[in-house]
This record gives structure tokens, sequence and C-alpha cells, in this order.
């Protein structure tokens, strides 16, 4: 072989390398898929329109796995939405946005919550996020807010897991024998613009019946669950000055319907006093048994204005699924 047919080999071969490269590096991790067989995106139904749904591999970034996410926060600031898991890792996910449809989305990041010394921190079972300084125009200022389950914790984080400090949890909270289980303690937590830290525990605290939502200067808004067994909140999102969405979801076995109830709240006054309810209006309802593709979802949050993202807890389990979906509330 020439010198000239030498050179032209290793130029053909520098080039597959970096062909090679450029498709693992595209790689996705997500895929679109239906989330109703009777709905498409861009279509409305109830007080919502959908704009996509994404399924997410179980890709491992830094020895850490996506799965198991069970909340969501959006950082306008950063162009960030971060998620946390069960397991206490945070998640940096970009997702791809095209005339309004969620197309993919990006694994940017992954880190281990941790204290001191960056220990991992001993109660892992993180559930609902929150986030401040995330749309006000100064890079490098968010702070996560992330409550658990286990023991009823709320905790200030970096946007690198760092926890820098704890919130005080509303006084009828603190008690662990308080809690139908140490699994269903803080699993949602808000930070809401009027009314500061809001939480409230997957399912109703012992002797009651009710969901109570728990401000912590002491206000409290009750209403009654979805009507589903074993309904349970598992996510708080701000939507305007006097209301929250809330996400509820319902699972008793393989064999009835997983539903997903989605309702505004109103908080413009508190009513627990009066023994009233607070005013709710139902925005959707997802049931598997409907043509939904439902999946364990736990994580809620605003994208900006009434967009909103929702991710579901694959429970990392290969028969369950990591579903990231993005819909709009309708006025």
């Amino acid at each position: 072989m020439n010198l000239s047919n030498l050179t032209h080999l290793k130029h053909l071969l520098w080039l597959l390398f970096l062909l090679t490269n450029m498709i693992a590096c595209a790689s996705p991790i997500s895929r679109s898929i239906a989330f109703s067989n009777q709905h498409q995106v861009g279509d409305t139904y109830m007080g919502i329109r959908l704009w996509g749904t994404l399924s997410l591999a179980s890709e491992t970034f830094d020895g850490l796995k996506l799965s198991e996410l069970s909340g969501l926060a959006w950082d306008e600031d950063e162009q960030i939405l971060y998620a946390v898991s069960d397991k206490g890792n945070l998640f940096h996910l970009r997702p791809i946005i095209q005339e309004n449809e969620l197309k993919d989305v990006e694994l940017l990041a992954a880190y281990p919550l941790h204290g001191d010394q960056e220990n991992r921190l001993k109660t892992r079972d993180s559930e609902g996020i929150a986030i401040i300084h995330g749309n006000n125009g100064v890079p490098g200022d968010s702070k996560l807010l992330i409550s658990f389950e286990g023991k009823p914790v709320i905790a200030w984080f970096t946007p690198q897991g760092a926890m820098t400090s704890a919130e005080t949890v509303p006084p009828a909270l603190t008690d662990k024998k308080v809690y139908v289980s140490a699994n269903k303690q803080l699993e949602a937590v808000a930070q809401h613009s009027q009314l500061g830290i809001l939480t409230a525990p997957e399912l109703p605290l012992k002797n009651d019946d009710k969901i109570v939502i728990y401000a912590q200067n002491g206000l409290e808004w009750t209403l009654p669950r979805y009507p589903a067994p074993n309904s349970s909140v598992v996510a708080l999102e701000e939507f305007d000055n006097s209301s929250i969405l809330l996400l509820e979801r319902a699972f008793k076995s393989i064999f009835d319907p997983v539903i997903i109830s989605l309702r505004q709240v109103s908080l413009s006054t508190c009513k627990c006093n009066e023994g009233l309810d607070s005013e709710t209006k139902q925005i959707a309802i997802f049931d598997n048994s409907q043509g939904w593709r439902v999946d364990n979802f736990e994580g809620l949050t605003r994208h900006h204005g009434n967009y909103f993202f929702m991710v579901s807890d694959d429970n990392d389990r290969d028969l369950q699924s990591t579903l990231l979906s993005y819909f709009e509330v309708l006025k």
C-alpha cells in the first residue's frame, strides 16, 4: 500500500470513529408515546390540552440510575427541569419543546443528596420538591426545597444536591406517630408565592379521612379525597395567587383501575375553623381503564403560564415506566 492510500485509510478510520461517537452521544433517553388511545397531541380533554408524553429510559449518569422519579421543579433561569428520586438522587433534565409539543428530553447531570463532607443522607426517601429564585433573572442562585418520608423532614438543597438547612415542619406533622405509616409521610411540598411553604402527607393522618394541606404559618385547608380506593396526595403546585393544583393517585391492585386526578384547590380563605371544605375544581381525570397510558404519576411542576410537567415513578420495575407528560390547563 502506498503512502497516499495509507493516509486516505487513516482519514476514513478517523471519520468512522468520530461518526460512531456522535451516534453514541446522540442516543436519546426518551421516546414519544400516546398518552391516550382516543386523544392526540393538541387535543382538549376536560380542563387541559395535551402537549405530548415521553417514556424515559433508565439511563445511568455518574453511577446514578434515572428511575423512581417522585418530584419535579422547573428552573426558568437555568432552563433545567429538576427531578428528585425516591433513592435520594437529583437529576438535571432539559426538555425539548417545539411549537408547544414536548419532543425529547436530555439528561444533563445527576447528584446524590448529601449533607456535610458530601456524606449521603441517612434519610433518602425524598418525595416532593419545590424551587425558589428559579425565575428572577439571576443565574446560579436557585434553591431547592425537598420533603421526605421515613422521617418527616423538609430541607433546602443546592442544585448539586448539598443540604444547606432544614425547615420547620408544621406542628401537626412533626410526630411520626400521627401518620398511617412511615411510608405515608410528607409526599408533597410547594413554595407558594403568597402563602410560603405548603405540604401534605400522602394519606390523611390517623383518625382522619380528609386531605389536609398544611402551611408552615399554621393555616390548614381540608377537602375530600378523590372518590377512588386508596386515593393519595402525591404533588402540590402553585396555580395562581389563591390556588394550587393537587395531584392524586389512586391504586388498589393490578385488578383495579389506576386513576390520576388533577384538581384546582382554592386557598383564598382558610375554612378549617368553620368546619368547611375548601372549594375545588376538577381539572382532569386519567383512568387506565378508559384508554389512558397511566403509570404511578407522582411529580408535578409549572413550566410557564398554565403549562405543566407531570412525571411517574416506575418503582425501579421493568413492568412500569417513567413517563413525562406535558399539558396546558385551560381557563
